[in-house]
């Protein structure tokens, strides 16, 4: 698949009848999101870990709802960006219009979460500590009494 961007336009710069996807690489095709329950838990932030130990995923939050996202194209993206299958393409693709797309777009989201470390740092911080956990070290062994 071609990833080089093609001539960018802003979207006010488009001509009547000229199509917005003409200029694009296909962001709305390169991943999708799916909404998450949000990790309240110990064992919840585990699973959010293990979805980050899988290649090509990443969380973010948007509006304090949690997303996981996995960045792989869609089997049907043409070299030129555009659907193989457009006139049976799926609902949720002929519902999505260039009106709110990523074209131009570059997100930032209120918490994006690439490693599973990030993730265990993130809930470390939010959890309340165990009743026995605390943050100072063990106390070293005590020295034999010399009699």
């Amino acid at each position: 698949m071609s990833t080089l961007p093609k001539l960018s336009i802003r979207r006010g710069d488009l001509k009547p009848g000229e199509c917005l996807c003409d200029y694009c690489i296909a962001k709305c095709c390169r991943y999708f999101a799916l909404p998450i329950e949000t990790p309240t838990t110990e064992e919840d932030f585990d699973i959010v870990r293990w979805y980050l130990l899988h290649e090509k995923s990443a969380l973010f939050t948007e509006d304090d709802i949690w997303y996981l996202v996995v960045f792989t194209e869609c089997q049907h993206l043409q070299a030129d960006n555009r659907c193989g299958i457009y006139e049976t393409r799926p609902k949720i693709c002929r519902e999505y219009s260039t009106d709110n797309c990523e074209y131009d777009n570059d997100a930032v989201y209120e918490r994006y979460f690439e490693t599973p470390e990030q993730v265990q740092e993130y809930a470390e911080a939010l959890l309340p500590r165990k009743k026995s956990a605390t943050i100072r070290s063990n106390p070293p062994p005590l020295l034999p009494v010399l009699g």
